[in-house]
């Protein structure tokens, strides 16, 4: 198990480690993480947390999820120390095409109204896996949800900035067509048109009438009953692409998680359509290059930042809904095409291309509980609002993820009908010698791989207790040589860097790094837990 000092905090934080003996829940509102940590006192178990808080995070944090997203987990049983993968990500309307989006006017997927929707996961999700792992009705998951819909809950502290941020956007948007937008208006500002701030009471009636019919019917409504049927009708009145059988057809996939080796770790992720394999890929570059004992310094970002752009230049062009994959997963992760793409690597920043393997707005929660099992599972609406489509008299706002496909017909990720996007979410889970040491996550779209990449060298080469490897400054790649660093990333750190030929930005704020929370256990069978200083997040333990 990871080995690190719970008393060193190298970085400025507001927050400790969290330990507990029996059980832990953590995400970024408080209110959820006691959701989970509730269910399982009274004795549900972590799949049960998962899904309770998974059903509230819409609510209690709707910037970054909604009753239209899509979810990914990974699901660690104890008793039978096996790893599982749920892929509830939607996919595209089946009459929807990239010819119709370029017809449109359109030469890359926008980002607002219609065409960037998909058939959503996430209730579909929370179904499987209460039928598959659950202990209890999902009546009794959803009631903390409906409970808050009805009574209100106040609005975090980072939520409103996104909310203020956010509606600019969708305004916009609503300008331009505004059909598709009224609904999703009237639902998230306040009577004079103005966003919800911090400290204010939200409440949604309609959320908690869609979540007892989504408990009564066992989600079922949603693609094939009366929810279903208000959404492809308000899809066709406002401008959509929906039809019944994109609902009826959909189904969430249960799936074999991928891994790597790193350094006596199996790192696990979500095979694609999602981008999990960017972070083994990166850590197989990674793996074969000395970092030194310092981690603050240039050596160490510029290895991280070139491993990362040499693994996303490959998942870029090469990730999509595997049915459309024309690489193979185990020739992205093979060591011989690790090691060629390593040589690749100098003392000075390069533009990345990608190789030929051929030849060889986000919510994150985690879970434990006392019988040892353990859940990593991401939520997201894409962009904060997502589309900003919210379907009139359901509490139902829609993602879209659409947003990813491209419309190049060459592209294994070009968009079609009934086909998965190219998806940013993905859940993380570390295993030492076929047991579990637990879930981690960080949020952010293209910065998750990232994140994921860094918390465990954090970790793992680095010695970091769970709080310090969350508060630990970060680097981001966004693309040729352009660099994001934070703002505590050491000056030097940042001149030498740019010496080798990065083009440096120095961010004033960190949030835009990703948010996320950890769950590992100790040695002597103790949960221990950290969440990130930047969000308004905890851990709940018991």
């Amino acid at each position: 198990m990871p080995q690190f000092d719970p008393m060193k905090y190298a970085y400025s934080s507001r927050r400790n480690v969290v330990y507990a003996r029996h059980a832990m829940a953590c995400t970024s509102v408080p209110l959820g993480a006691q959701i989970g940590l509730d269910i399982m006192k009274r004795g549900g178990n972590a799949m049960d947390a998962a899904v309770a808080m998974a059903a509230a995070m819409p609510l209690l944090e709707p910037t970054g999820n909604g009753l239209g997203s899509d979810c990914f987990a990974l699901i660690w049983v104890e008793k039978e120390k096996k790893l599982y993968g749920l892929n509830a990500s939607g996919v595209a309307p089946m009459a929807l095409s990239a010819e119709t989006v370029r017809n449109l006017g359109h030469d890359a997927m926008p980002k607002e109204g219609w065409l960037p929707t998909m058939v959503p996961g996430a209730p579909a999700g929370w179904a499987a896996l209460n039928r598959r792992f659950g202990t209890r009705p999902l009546t009794e998951l959803f009631a903390p949800a409906i409970a808050y819909a009805r009574e209100g809950c106040p609005v975090p502290v980072n939520v409103a900035i996104q909310w203020e941020r956010d509606s600019r956007r969708v305004a916009a948007a609503r300008a331009k067509n505004p059909a598709p937008h009224d609904y999703w208006w009237k639902s998230f500002m306040k009577p004079d048109g103005t966003p919800y701030r911090a400290g204010d009471i939200f409440r949604w009636e309609e959320y908690a009438q869609t979540m007892e019919e989504l408990a009564a019917t066992d989600c079922e409504s949603y693609y094939r009953g009366g929810l279903m049927e208000k959404i492809v009708s308000f899809s066709r009145e406002t401008g959509g692409y929906f039809s019944e059988d994109d609902f009826r057809n959909y189904q969430p996939a249960w799936v074999e998680p991928i891994t790597t080796d790193y350094k006596g770790y199996t790192v696990c992720e979500i095979p694609p359509n999602g981008h999990g394999i960017t972070v083994l890929m990166a850590l197989n570059i990674l793996k074969g290059l000395d970092l030194p004992a310092e981690r603050d310094c240039a050596e160490v970002y510029h290895k991280i930042l070139e491993s990362i752009k040499l693994a996303f230049a490959d998942t870029k062009t090469y990730v999509a809904d595997p049915r459309y994959m024309r690489t193979k997963v185990e020739d992205l992760l093979s060591e011989e095409y690790a090691a060629r793409r390593r040589a690749l690597i100098s003392d000075r920043a390069l533009t990345p291309e990608a190789g030929d393997p051929s030849c060889g707005g986000t919510i994150y929660l985690c879970t434990a509980d006392p019988e040892g099992n353990m859940v990593s599972f991401i939520q997201s609406n894409y962009t904060t609002f997502g589309a900003g489509v919210a379907i009139p008299g359901t509490g139902i706002s829609l993602q879209n993820r659409g947003a990813n496909f491209s419309l190049d017909p060459a592209s294994d990720n070009c968009l079609a009908g009934g086909k998965k996007s190219y998806h940013t979410i993905i859940p993380g889970f570390l295993l030492k010698d076929g047991e579990a040491v637990g879930p981690f996550g960080v949020m952010g779209a293209f910065m998750q791989p990232q994140g994921h990449v860094q918390v465990l060298v954090n970790t793992i080469d680095y010695h970091m207790n769970p709080q310090e490897a969350l508060d630990a400054p970060r680097v981001q790649w966004t693309g040729g040589k352009h660099i994001q660093l934070e703002r505590e990333i050491p000056a030097h750190a940042g001149q030498a860097l740019a010496a080798m030929g990065h083009e440096v930005e120095v961010l004033n704020s960190n949030l835009s790094m990703g948010r996320g929370q950890i769950i590992w256990r100790t040695e002597n069978g103790l949960l221990v837990g950290g969440t990130e200083p930047r969000c308004d997040g905890m851990a709940a333990a018991w």
